[in-house]
């Protein structure tokens, strides 16, 4: 079972759940809230996941664009680009880099080679680029697994929270009709 972060949950007041007098019922209406909680969770992680998949996305166009760059860079077609800062390649195995890798590196610190400050990188400025883009994917999925365990986990609260009640409530029905037959 992993670790569950608990800081985040709301407080319960029995204000908010509605009157009531019988025991059962009190705890009843508290599982819920605790079920309400759990769901709200697991909705928040699961929309930290959709993000991380959005982004993983975009890690994967910009390693195929790499990829290419690299590619035709080695093939000599990256001569007479102009890189992001106007420079123009004259180097038959170089290629410049866009401007949206380069603000996504810069924004998420990744190493890029770039002492010159032309943004026109060779084949192996590439390969740099390339296990810089490799490592955030890869570490994007790492995260994305361990958000969806903590989903697992809030479901899992959520359906037993769920089940608790509707036993309470079960068994509140069950005392009233008992009481109402007076057994």
């Amino acid at each position: 079972m992993s670790q569950v972060n608990f800081s985040s949950t709301s407080s319960v007041s029995f204000g908010e759940l509605g009157p009531t007098t019988s025991l059962q019922l009190m705890f009843a209406k508290l599982q819920l809230e605790l079920a309400g909680t759990a769901k709200t969770q697991a909705m928040n992680k699961m929309d930290a996941i959709a993000k991380a998949q959005d982004e993983q996305k975009l890690v994967s166009q910009l390693l195929n664009e790499a990829r290419q760059a690299q590619a035709d860079g080695n093939s000599g077609t990256g001569v007479g680009k102009t890189s992001i800062n106007g420079v123009t390649v004259t180097g038959k195995d170089c290629y410049p880099m866009s401007q949206e890798m380069v603000d996504y590196m810069d924004a998420h610190k990744l190493a890029y080679p770039n002492g010159d400050g032309d943004y026109i990188l060779g084949k192996d400025e590439w390969d740099v680029v390339i296990t810089s883009l490799e490592s955030r994917l890869e570490e994007l999925g790492t995260g994305t697994q361990q958000e969806m365990v903590y989903v697992q986990d809030y479901m899992g609260q959520y359906n037993s929270y769920l089940q608790g009640a509707n036993t309470q409530i079960a068994n509140s029905n069950q005392t009233l009709t008992s009481l109402a037959r007076g057994q």
